[in-house]
């Protein structure tokens, strides 16, 4: 049989992913000492790690070329969801939060409010659930700068700790938009096709993912 594919999410995410997985017996020395490639064995060959970019993890899952993935919540929100998520890994944590210039009250008046972000799809939801019409304008890079040169009346982004708002003179408005942290998700048809494997997978992180709390 084919190895397991799970797709890991470069970076942080893809180092706590094995480290769990190292707690968990298998051995994850080819992802350790990778160098540029990017599909690697871990344990006795029968599971594949890929190494993707966020989006593209789902992408892969949700195609049936991977048939498990870790990626963050943040992403799932964003991107769309015709896969399984199976598992809170517990790290990766952070939050959605509305931010805007010191001072500035967001929520006073009629007029549709101008909102900067690299999530719209998560945004317009969370604007919809409060009854409030909105503009919505998608930046790639430095979110806080669209409030500082009157593009946006305000942002949604991720913080971690709110240092990067403070020092731009941003203030956080709402935290409460969404909790995130990395999740193990999982193909239809592979849960299906595949279920001892995946859930003997899942289990394992589980216990350990407990014990690392």
């Amino acid at each position: 049989m084919k190895p397991l594919r799970i797709a890991l999410t470069k970076g942080r995410l893809e180092k706590d992913t094995v480290k769990l997985l190292e707690a968990a017996g298998f051995d994850c020395t080819a992802v350790r000492e990778k160098g540029r490639k990017l599909i690697l064995p871990i344990g006795n060959g029968d599971i594949e790690v890929v190494l993707a970019k966020a989006a593209d993890v789902i992408t892969y899952v949700e195609n049936g070329v991977c048939d498990l993935g870790v990626v963050g919540k943040d992403t799932i929100m964003e991107n769309g969801r015709s896969f399984y998520e199976i598992l809170d890994l517990g790290f990766g944590k952070c939050r959605f939060a509305l931010a805007g210039k010191e001072g500035t009250d967001f929520f006073s008046g009629y007029d549709a409010r101008t909102i900067a972000t690299k999530y719209p799809n998560v945004t317009r939801n969370f604007f919809e659930n409060k009854g409030m019409d909105i503009r919505v304008i998608k930046i790639e890079g430095s979110v806080e700068l669209a409030p500082l040169l009157g593009l946006a009346d305000a942002i949604v982004d991720i913080v971690e700790t709110g240092s990067t708002l403070k020092e731009n003179g941003l203030v956080i408005i709402e935290d409460n938009v969404a909790p995130i942290s990395a999740r193990l998700i999982a193909n239809s048809a592979s849960l299906k096709l595949r279920k001892a494997e995946i859930e003997d997978l899942a289990d394992k992180m589980e216990t350990e993912r407990k014990k690392m709390q």
